[in-house]
């Protein structure tokens, strides 16, 4: 079903506006509240960390606050008038439901970000807002299609919440096992012993705890932007690392990759590990000779007859040494764990026989987690697939809601 009816000719667009930011302040509870985006966007209604009693334009409470810069789309409401800034519009319903048009307007981000432009950040005007097509122009039935999707969603909406409840203890079972194993090891009966490295408490006496410069190396060696390397190998990146994992996402050709500086040759096998925080909790094994960016360490043992890289890696992942980095990393003007910090780190070093042992431990038994986590995120997926299909389908009529004689 289409119209040739659009927002702006049934609701009042009005693009926001910044104010001098002298004007703009911490938000104190006192005074207008300023939004600047949807960096300030709840699920549903927005929390404002900013004020601004002369804010040039003002979105009264009722409105649709809708995010006009990238990413473009998002909604939310405005539960209190509140002054915008030029990355947020805000649409007042007049003679279109208020809540079919909240859904109009969530249906509509693709459509939006398809049109819009530019090349530091892609946005669209108030124009493009206010040339929304209304496909439903019945307030009935748009009053009837907006209960339905409520009252739809929700359940939808409880069911991924279930899901990503059980992701999240999931993935702290399996933050435990990792963090039990590479600092107890697989003999619940081994002597103990005390140890001098804060959070750590206790590891079986017959380990030793090393410096990690002594145990192991950080490769150096920019590449030069002419190697041919950057045209043939992959780079990893922190954002290619699921967090807490060690699951790498993706393997990307350095060459489809924007910058062509930064970049460190690593070899199969190594440690590949995130320097900045908060992406410290990210290390991988390079499954073959690559790069990795400037934000990465690419790292091995000194000997592998002391130091299993898989067992470094599950170890740099463990609870403990993520606390550690992380702590060190506040120290410093840029957020990061500097290479004298991490020579200086402790490194835990069993038998190299007990390491490799407790990398198949630690390996089969992530295995049966991360299957299970697997199984759940695909299950959220599925549901925000149904949840937009359903959404689209409501809004543009096309399926029956049940409206009222």
């Amino acid at each position: 079903m289409t119209t040739g009816l659009r927002l702006k000719h049934v609701a009042k667009v009005d693009a926001g506006q910044s104010p001098p930011s002298p004007d703009v302040v911490p938000f104190d509870g006192k005074g207008m509240p300023f939004l600047q985006g949807n960096a300030e966007f709840g699920s549903q209604y927005p929390t404002a960390v900013h004020r601004c009693d002369s804010a040039p334009r003002i979105a009264d409470s009722g409105a649709l606050l809708v995010s006009v810069r990238a990413p473009v789309g998002a909604v939310n409401t405005a539960d209190q008038r509140y002054g915008i800034g030029r990355g947020l519009a805000a649409v007042s319903p007049r003679a279109i439901h208020a809540r079919y048009a909240y859904w109009l307007l969530l249906n509509s981000a693709g459509w939006l970000n398809s049109i819009a432009t530019g090349s530091t950040f892609t946005a669209i005007s108030g124009g493009d807002l206010g040339d929304v097509s209304v496909p439903v122009t019945n307030e009935r039935e748009q009053r009837a299609i907006a209960d339905y999707l409520d009252r739809e969603t929700a359940q939808i909406d409880a069911f991924i919440a279930k899901n990503e409840e059980l992701i999240a203890l999931l993935t702290e079972r399996r933050a435990a096992i990792v963090s039990r194993r590479v600092a107890q090891g697989l003999n619940p009966d081994a002597p103990m012993a005390e140890t001098v490295v804060d959070g750590l408490g206790l590891v079986p006496a017959h380990w030793k705890v090393e410096r990690f410069a002594r145990v192991a190396k950080i490769r150096g060696g920019l590449l030069d932007p002419s190697d041919s390397r950057f045209e043939s190998w992959a780079l990893i990146a922190p954002n290619h690392i699921r967090s807490a994992s060690g699951e790498l996402l993706e393997l990307v050709p350095a060459s489809e990759q924007s910058a062509e500086s930064g970049k460190y040759p690593v070899k199969k096998g190594d440690v590949v590990y995130s320097k900045i925080r908060p992406a410290l909790a990210k290390a991988v094994i390079a499954p073959e000779d690559c790069l990795c960016s400037a934000d990465m360490y690419g790292i091995t043992s000194r000997s592998s007859d002391v130091l299993d890289n898989r067992y470094l890696r599950w170890q740099m992942l463990s609870k403990w040494f993520t606390e550690w980095a992380t702590e060190r990393s506040m120290r410093v003007a840029m957020p990061k764990v500097n290479q004298d910090t991490l020579s200086a780190a402790p490194i835990i070093v069993p038998p190299i026989q007990e390491q490799r042992d407790i990398v198949e431990r630690i390996e089969a038994e992530v295995e049966a987690v991360d299957a299970a986590v697997g199984v759940a995120r695909r299950s959220v997926e599925l549901a925000r697939e149904r949840r937009a299909a359903l959404i689209s389908a409501a809004v543009t009529g096309k399926i029956d809601v049940g409206v009222a004689g």
